[in-house]
Parts: structure tokens; sequence; C-alpha cells
């Protein structure tokens, strides 16, 4: 089945525009998911809206309500909704370009693929995308999306671009509230030295296929060690935190540990034939 878009407009850069389709770059339909259930039955347990004075209603009958003070709301249906239209409700305005570096790693979120609709606006969609890579830059836009504007950073990919929601300025905490209070410690630079090199040890290109969920895999074995009417627990020991003591020489265990596992991966590995 094709992915359904998460969101159908116009990609627009100064006068130029073309219709655009925003799709989810990420998915969770591997996730393990669980649902409530009473043991007294085994049965599913059902979320049912219910009014506290005439008991159970349709969801497709209420409306929303925003709290102005205890217990007095003001109501909107999807009618007031539909009233509330800005460009980026319809539309991603690039109205600025800025270096990837300028953009604080706490803002970005949620990517999605931007790929142009069929038909007279892919052209349009080419000139856009084949601007961005000449200007080697980021795109910053905005965009009403799940019932919020956000702005966006675009950025090519390949044939297409990829759109990351940012988060606002005043959803980022302030990191100085949780790092003032860190003492100020003097790192011995004879550590430092051998940290260093434990981390040129460990150097590697980034491959994301390398990583695995483990509790995910965890909890999909214990699924099936309760299907055959085992327990399926695992017991893993907690590390013990760092002596400081004798943190020189747990640094220097690391370092020849490290290398030997390098050396062994070197010796493990496939030579390449001669050209």
């Amino acid at each position: 089945m094709a992915a359904r878009p998460t969101w159908q407009g116009h990609l627009k850069l100064s006068l130029v525009t073309c219709p655009v389709a925003l799709y989810t770059a990420t998915s969770s339909a591997n996730d393990v998911r669980f649902h409530l259930i009473n043991p007294a039955t085994n049965n599913r347990i059902r979320m049912v809206t219910t009014d506290p004075d005439t008991g159970p209603v349709e969801r497709s009958d209420l409306v929303k309500g925003y709290e102005v003070s205890k217990d007095e709301y003001v109501l909107f249906d999807e009618a007031d909704f539909d009233k509330v239209r800005l460009e980026s409700t319809k539309t991603i305005a690039i109205d600025q370009f800025v270096d990837e570096a300028d953009i604080d790693r706490l803002y970005w979120d949620d990517p999605f693929y931007v790929v142009p609709e069929k038909g007279v606006g892919v052209e349009a969609f080419a000139v856009i995308r084949e601007a961005m890579k000449t200007a080697g830059k980021i795109a910053l836009g905005q965009l009403v999306l799940r019932g919020k504007e956000r702005q966006l950073a675009l950025e090519v990919h390949g044939k297409g671009l990829v759109a990351y929601t940012l988060r606002a300025h005043d959803e980022v905490r302030d990191a100085d509230d949780f790092f003032d209070d860190i003492p100020e410690v003097k790192a011995d630079p004879d550590m430092v030295e051998i940290a260093a090199r434990i981390i040129g040890q460990k150097e590697a290109d980034f491959d994301p296929t390398r990583f695995h969920d483990g509790y995910d895999e965890a909890l999909k074995e214990m699924i099936k060690a309760k299907q055959k009417g085992g327990k399926g627990v695992v017991a893993v020991a907690e590390p013990d935190d760092t002596n400081v003591i004798d943190l020189m020489a747990a640094l220097k265990a690391s370092l020849k540990g490290t290398a030997s596992k390098a050396d062994a991966a070197k010796k493990s590995a496939p030579k390449k034939k001669a050209g």
C-alpha cells in the first residue's frame, strides 16, 4: 500500500510555486505495542468517551473547548478551525536561507520527505531544488501541521527535499538551568590524553543499520517465551560507578582493551585484492 501524504499544498520560492506532498520520513510500525487487559477476565479494556451526566457519547458529536477560567470553555468545531487560514496552511513559503551550523541541534525535530505532485509542477520543483543546491544552505519556511504552525528547515536530499520541523524557542529549555550546578573540575591532562586515544581507536563511519533496539528485541523474546509458557526474564547487572581513585588505571585498561579489539577486527576483516 502506498504511503499516504501527511500534508498536501504548495512549495513557494518568491514567484515560483509548485504543488508538493509531505510524507513522514520515519516509521514506528515495528514497535512493540501493548493493550490494557483486565487480568480477571482477559478482556481488552475499551476507552469510552463519557459525559459525567448523560453517560457514553459518540466521539463524532464532540467539539473542542479551551478553558478560559474554572469550568468555563470557549467551544470550537471544525468549521471554526477552517476559518483560521494562514498562508502556511496550504503553502510552504521559503523566506530565508541559513547555514546548517547556525541551527542548534536542540531545535531539529521530525523529518518529512517533500515530493512534487506529478504534472507541470515537477519542473518548478526541480528549479527550486537546484537553486537550493547551488546556494548550499538550509531553507527556512513555515507550515501549519497537525494544528500548529511550525518553522521548517528544508534541505536537498537526492531528487527530493527533506523538511525538518523545528522546535520553537520557548519549547527548548535553557541548558544553563541544568549545567550551571555542574562543579568546575580541572581534568588531569594525562587522563584526557588517554581518553582521547580511546576515542581515536573507536572512530568509525556512521552506519545506522548497526543499531538495534535491544529493549524492543528483549520484549519480543519475552513475548515468545510467554507464548510457550515461560517467564522470559533476563537479569542484567548494572555497572559500578567509576572509582575516582582508580580512574587512571581504568583508563589505561580501557585503552589496552580497545586496542586489542581493534587489532582483532583488522585481522578478521577480509583483505582487499590488488587492483
